[in-house]
């Protein structure tokens, strides 16, 4: 049965804030950084004792607004009346400028447990950047919504850092965003961090291998297309599937739980699925027409044209293994795609390659490997990175 899970920030609001108590605060946040009903921005404005100088908002902003890839700028909360200083805009890293006055910066934003997801990217710089400064860095932990013991993928080749895969861990890590900063602390995986004053205010009550609704969580989008914990769940997968001339539902309610292009034979796609048997998937043959979203999806692949598709739903959510279904969608289209005269993957990869981590992946499709031998390829880096990261766990 779900239980009710206490969040690190949840923790401290229980005990007043006494933690962070006659310090000058920078907040980390977006709109995930609640505590019940209420933005922890609003309740740190607040509270006695602490004095909040500026907030720092990641893609998409401090109250979420602002669509994938789009440049936050920097401005004033209209809540709280803070300065708002983006690290998705001019930089990425916050400036000694940004930092005047602080004493501590506070980090507190729900991932969603994939190395893609560029929150992660930004705590690691915000931890370089309180290390220079002389300043903490605070982490306030959150569940990672696909579970702590789904761990998948390639790991990040060396030549491919990037704001979308900064650190040497699989495609699915299976850590929380604390147990993350410990380990990119203690291994060294950025420079300058030696001497970095790193708290961690931990969950309770979450187990390493529940996954959300195990909680008894209320899901606030972590952005704007990954609006529920469907969509976060089959994101890992689909989200590379996205990187393709493919639709990966952006432009429709429901992002990262369906694809589709005009030229894709549906059902033939659904029988791949059937073949392979994944347990707790159920994958239907659908069209939808994607539309353009303001401040979402503006201009989604295939906007206004009906396409053929395949929907996914969880019907076991426990036994879902959201990367290998993308491999297998990946395979099959690449199948089809050569079929029917139509590409699959653009002339310039684009983030392909970036968010796979390694350049095998793209081979792997384009020369017609099976999607097993493709998903058994990458075990034995998964078994060493969880080796490594055992020291790290809280949970």
């Amino acid at each position: 049965m779900p239980g009710t899970v206490i969040t690190g920030a949840a923790a401290l609001a229980r005990d007043n804030f006494k933690a962070l108590a006659g310090r000058r605060l920078g907040l980390i946040t977006n709109q995930t950084g609640r505590v019940g009903e209420a933005h922890l921005a609003d309740l740190l404005a607040n509270a006695r004792g602490i004095r909040l100088v500026a907030l720092y908002g990641p893609e998409h902003g401090v109250r979420g607004e602002a669509e994938a890839g789009a440049k936050v700028a920097d401005g004033r909360d209209t809540r709280t009346g803070l300065p708002v200083f983006s690290l998705y805009g001019a930089t990425r890293k916050p400036t000694a400028a940004m930092l005047r006055g602080i004493d501590a910066l506070v980090f507190d934003i729900q991932d969603v447990g994939v190395r893609s997801y560029t929150y992660i990217s930004t705590m690691g710089l915000a931890m370089q950047a309180a290390a220079e400064a002389g300043i903490g860095l605070v982490v306030l932990d959150r569940p990672n919504p696909i579970g702590g013991a789904c761990v998948s993928g390639f790991m990040l080749g060396p030549s491919r850092p990037s704001f979308v895969g900064q650190y040497p861990i699989p495609i699915v890590h299976g850590m929380t965003v604390a147990e993350l900063a410990v380990m990119i602390k203690q291994e060294g995986w950025l420079p300058g961090l030696e001497n970095l004053d790193l708290e961690v205010a931990q969950c309770e009550g979450w187990g390493r291998g529940d996954r959300w609704p195990r909680t008894g969580l209320p899901w606030v989008l972590t952005s704007p297309n990954v609006p529920s914990f469907e969509s976060a769940l089959f994101y890992p997968g689909i989200g590379l599937v996205g990187e393709c001339l493919v639709n990966e539902g952006r432009g429709t309610p429901a992002p990262f739980t369906r694809f589709g292009a005009p030229w894709l034979d549906a059902r033939r796609a659904v029988e791949a699925f059937e073949r392979t048997g994944f347990p707790g998937l159920r994958a239907a043959a659908e069209s939808y027409t994607p539309r353009g979203i303001p401040n979402v999806a503006a201009n989604p692949r295939f906007r206004d044209q009906r396409i053929h598709a395949v929907r996914f739903e969880a019907d076991i959510v426990q036994a879902v293994t959201p990367l290998e279904i993308g491999i297998v969608a990946l395979v099959e289209l690449q199948r089809q795609a050569r079929a029917t005269g139509n590409p699959l993957f653009p002339d310039r990869l684009g983030m392909f390659p970036a968010i796979s981590g390694t350049s095998r992946l793209h081979r792997a499709i384009t020369g017609s490997m099976p999607a097993r031998e493709i998903i058994l390829s990458w075990p034995d880096e998964g078994h060493r990175f969880i080796r490594q990261r055992e020291q790290y766990l809280l949970y």
